[in-house]
């Protein structure tokens, strides 16, 4: 099926497509009712060529246009109503009070780059004003800002159906950048996906909006490449498996003309629990971990894969009073039927290993479709000669990494390819060793937290959710904040132009009012 424009209602209309398919609820164990289209040849090139047709325009709509468009997708969103956040839960298996907050989070994104927009600030606007008297040459007045980078493919995540999703963060950046979408929904979710698309074109509508600034569409697997390979598509964005981000980069630097994907992909997030800290709060961090661990059946991209330790008496007690915090959990359902069956061969593979041994395993056997959680140890040098033991494992699973001394555990983070986090909790009494450990996992990961865990991303400026190969294909780039937005642009300077023939955002007058800077200065109040 192609969204794509006026009067969309409902969960078939706009289809006409012989292939179809039906939404499967983790929740029942059966399949939804509705049918579902995968998009024609025809849909497919319409919803490209409306989105090459849509950029000149809607490149050059101001930036408090794209703000009330964002603004007003917000506000539809949230119309929706229990609608949306019943069906939504249907289909992925998620509680409504999880869908709720997600929601929340969604909406809140896209109004948080609506205010972005208005900022203006993130435009990097500076100016090098000319100087003809300069010997022994002049200097040229030169001006520089981002620019949209053009239409942008979005792949629809499955562990946020929502937030990372048809109007999740990679949507509402590239949106706010100037640039028109075209999402691959997922087929996990397809009728929350309707739903949501039903919201965004209403309201491109309400605010005028060019055609085809959005589209949503059902596609085969050969189609996903041909969307990616499309010359239409200037970059993608991207949340899932190592495997698929992967055959996307690769077809997207393949190209004639090769373009950014900007993919998250693969991390398992070491966590290290220092000597000082075990001794100074054991059970707290053992209950927290565990909630970590376990929180939204372990499908977050930042769930705690590893844990080092250095092995010691304290060690042994510390393992012991977690594997009692886990085993009071309980199992429950996953996404999807891949999801679940991908986590019982992972954790199965780690229960046929010699070398791992097993710490604990929820006190309930788990029914068709739901996760056991458990947790496993292994030596620190078995763990270094088996690059497998490193390897994601997507649910609530835990590995602790025992090491014989602060030498091996820098080289067991050495050994670590790139992460999306890494933790570390420490006390005073471990400071040397804290100063050896963050001078790797700064270099290893793309936030660092003390003392804390990383399940739960803020969204705000600061934020960093990305990081070296393979957590993601670009370590510059994030996925979540208002940073997201530099993705989908790029620089463009403007040398010896009038005045009138700059964007508003160069031109002496500085009618936006946003902080720019001249001469090597900043100016105006919205900067500082």
């Amino acid at each position: 099926m192609a969204i794509t424009g006026a009067n969309f209602t409902g969960f078939t209309r706009g289809a006409s497509g012989d292939k179809t398919f039906k939404a499967f609820s983790p929740k029942t164990n059966a399949y939804l009712d509705e049918e579902f289209k995968i998009a024609t040849e025809e849909e497919f090139q319409n919803a490209l060529r409306l989105a090459g047709k849509a950029f000149p325009a809607y490149s050059q709509i101001s930036a408090a246009a794209r703000a009330e468009f964002l603004d007003t997708i917000a506000d539809e969103i949230m119309a929706l109503g229990d609608v949306l956040l019943e069906r939504c839960s249907a289909e992925s298996g998620l509680p409504l009070a999880r869908i709720t907050g997600e929601c929340g989070r969604t909406c809140g994104q896209l109004k948080s780059f609506a205010q972005l927009l208005r900022d203006g600030w993130w435009v990097d606007a500076r100016i090098d004003k000319a100087q003809p008297d300069r010997l022994p040459l002049p200097k040229q007045d030169i001006r520089r800002m981002l620019i949209p980078i053009g239409p942008v493919a979005v792949f629809g995540a499955s562990n946020f159906p929502l937030a990372f999703s048809t109007a999740g963060g990679d949507t509402a950046s590239a949106l706010a950048a100037g640039c028109p979408v075209v999402v691959k929904a997922h087929s996990s979710h397809p009728g929350t996906n309707e739903l949501i698309s039903s919201a965004i074109i209403k309201a491109s509508e309400i605010t005028a909006m060019p055609e085809g600034v959005f589209s949503s569409l059902y596609l085969s697997h050969e189609d996903v490449i041909r969307l990616v390979q499309h010359p239409v598509i200037k970059a993608v964005g991207f949340t899932g498996s190592r495997n698929v981000g992967m055959r996307l980069f690769n077809a997207a630097i393949t190209r004639p003309e090769p373009i950014p994907v900007f993919a998250e992909m693969s991390a398992v997030n070491p966590m290290i629990l220092l000597p000082g800290a075990i001794e100074f709060s054991k059970e707290k961090i053992a209950k927290d971990l565990a909630g970590s661990v376990t929180l939204g059946v372990g499908q977050f991209c930042t769930n705690p894969g590893l844990v080092l330790m250095l092995e010691n008496s304290r060690t042994k007690e510390f393992i012991s009073e977690f594997a009692t915090q886990l085993s009071a959990t309980v199992p429950a359902t996953m996404l999807n039927k891949n999801i679940c069956k991908a986590y019982n061969e992972g954790v199965s593979a780690l229960q046929n290993a010699s070398e791992i041994t097993l710490v604990a395993k929820s006190g309930t056997s788990a029914s068709e479709g739901e996760a056991q959680p458990s947790a496993y140890s292994v030596k620190a040098t078995d763990f270094m000669a088996n690059k497998q033991f490193a390897e994601e494992v997507f649910g609530p699973s835990t590995l602790f990494v025992l090491c014989q001394d602060e030498v091996q555990l820098t080289e067991v983070l050495q050994s670590l390819e790139g992460q999306l986090t890494a933790t570390v909790h420490a006390t005073p009494s471990d400071e040397r060793t804290v100063k050896s450990v963050l001078a790797i996992i700064t270099q290893k990961a793309g936030r660092v937290i003390y003392g804390g865990y990383p399940t739960g991303v803020e969204v705000c400026h600061s934020m960093q959710h990305g990081g070296p190969f393979p957590s993601t294909t670009d370590g510059r780039s994030t996925s979540v904040g208002s940073a997201a937005i530099f993705r989908f642009v790029r620089p463009v300077a403007f040398q010896d132009f009038p005045d009138h023939l700059l964007p508003a955002e160069l031109q002496n007058k500085n009618p936006l009012n946003i902080g720019r800077l001249v001469d090597g200065h900043w100016t105006s109040a919205k900067i500082g």
